[in-house]
């Protein structure tokens, strides 16, 4: 048998080494960036984005877009879906195994036995192989929150971007939309210019107050930048879109092709990152260049449509699979719009972590679909909600839809294709109808879900 890659090796260590207790602060980090040379302040071009929902999108547009427009970007962000590499980019290509290896080697040495967190660790290897590969910008997503956070090293960025801030991480951000906006603005910094998308009232004032304290300009949406998603006529299973319409650091409209990731909620994710790479007057990028860029985005579990692996193998002809990552209200309710675009049926393969607040998920959700089958998330099956109980969650919200369990994504669909016909509450393993009706099956709950989902579905 093979020995697993040495990073992998490495990276458990760390997780062994190094307690799972979450201690926010810089201290840390700052310590042993100083004994690494300080890898931060060579950086050029640092976008930096916090916020609850919709980072991971808006870093990825924000990369595809200057890379469109050949500019050599590298990003980081968390969590990774399947492998850890993912986590550090250098200009669209993670991290090789072996460049990996030697970083956490070189850092873990040069720490000694001082206290460290693993992310305080896996954040110092991003910045120095970002610091160590030529580059013209370096997109950093937060990893929690944003005051603390190991990413928010970086003394002067050259743009900040805050996403939509919701409730999520509460027993550390704290429990109030104002507290949680207050850690997120903490990435804020003297002049620079702050992109910041619509915000609930609570939270875009407290964003604001801390901008105008720091003398940050502010691009906020609806008063400073617009991005909106202009429908053509639904097709079968899904809902295409004619094209963007964006006004913003350039003043008029602009009408550019509709970003490549699905969702009517990426129009605002891409208008964040318009405005953000128009705001880095050093790279300037053409109409053509982002026009690439949107249509050349990609991002895995984000209403992202699977082709391959034992799911869609089972799929009943006409059928679609989508994996979305969404594990908060906020990404739910996101989800929840896209469903509604979508003809009947529409199935959910749902499993959730208990900490996220699975009834509220269910609250938003199920009102979009016609069948629920609850699955396990082999690894965490001491902290999921167990399928039998957000069965019981279902039923308690009023669910009228079929609802099973299944062991898996394949036997899910396959009770579902069952199900079409007979009613899923009294199926057994009876034959499947030969000619179910045409159905979207959306994977949704959790990213590790998505992580174990795209193993298999790549």
């Amino acid at each position: 048998m093979d020995s697993p890659p040495a990073s992998d090796r490495l990276l458990a260590d760390l997780h062994r080494l190094f307690p799972k207790l979450i201690d926010l602060s810089l201290g840390r980090m700052e310590r042993l960036l100083a004994k690494l040379g300080n890898p931060q302040n060579h950086l050029r071009n640092v976008v930096h984005v916090a916020g609850t929902n919709g980072k991971g999108s808006t870093v990825a547009m924000i990369a595809a877009l200057l890379q469109a427009g050949g500019y050599r970007v590298h990003r980081y962000t968390s969590p990774h879906l399947v492998r850890f590499h993912e986590r550090i980019n250098l200009n669209d290509v993670d991290i090789a195994e072996e460049a990996l290896a030697a970083l956490l080697q070189r850092i873990i040495a040069v720490n000694g036995d001082d206290p460290i967190t693993f992310f305080e660790v896996t954040t110092a290897a991003a910045l120095l192989a970002f610091a160590e590969t030529p580059h013209d910008a370096v997109v950093l997503e937060t990893g929690l929150g944003g005051r603390f956070d190991a990413t928010n090293v970086v003394a002067r960025p050259a743009v900040t971007v805050i996403t939509p801030v919701d409730r999520d991480h509460q027993e550390y951000l704290g429990d109030t939309l104002a507290a949680i906006a207050g850690e997120k603005a903490g990435i804020l910094k003297p002049g620079v210019p702050l992109v910041l998308a619509a915000q609930a009232e609570a939270a875009a004032a407290v964003i604001l107050a801390r901008a105008e304290a720091l003398q940050a300009p502010v691009w906020m949406q609806g008063r400073d930048w617009q991005a909106q998603l202009q429908p053509s006529p639904p097709a079968a299973g899904g809902m295409d879109t004619g094209g963007l319409r964006y006004q913003g650091v350039t003043g008029g409209w602009q009408q550019l092709p509709a970003p490549a990731l699905m969702g009517m909620h990426q129009a605002q994710n891409a208008g964040a990152a318009l405005t953000a790479v128009q705001l880095l007057r050093d790279l300037p990028l053409s109409p053509q260049a982002l026009a690439q860029g949107l249509t050349q985005v990609r991002w895995p579990a984000r209403l992202q449509p699977l082709h391959h692996g034992a799911g869609v193998r089972a799929l009943p002809p006409g059928w679609r699979l989508y994996l979305d990552g969404a594990h908060n209200p906020h990404g739910a309710a996101a989800l929840a719009v896209q469903l509604q675009q979508w003809r009947h049926p529409r199935y959910l393969v749902m499993g959730v972590l208990a900490r996220k607040d699975p009834s509220a998920l269910l609250r938003l959700l199920l009102p979009h679909a016609d069948a629920l089958v609850a699955i396990p998330m082999p690894g965490f099956e001491e902290q999921q909600v167990p399928p039998a109980q957000l069965l019981q969650l279902a039923s308690q919200l009023g669910f009228a839809g079929n609802m099973r369990q299944a062991k898996d994504l394949p036997q899910a669909v396959q009770l579902l294709a069952k199900g079409t016909a007979a009613g899923m509450a009294g199926v057994q393993d009876s034959a499947a109808p030969t000619t179910p009706e045409p159905a979207t099956v959306v994977v949704a709950g959790s990213l590790y879900l998505a992580g174990h989902i795209l193993k298999d579905h790549h």
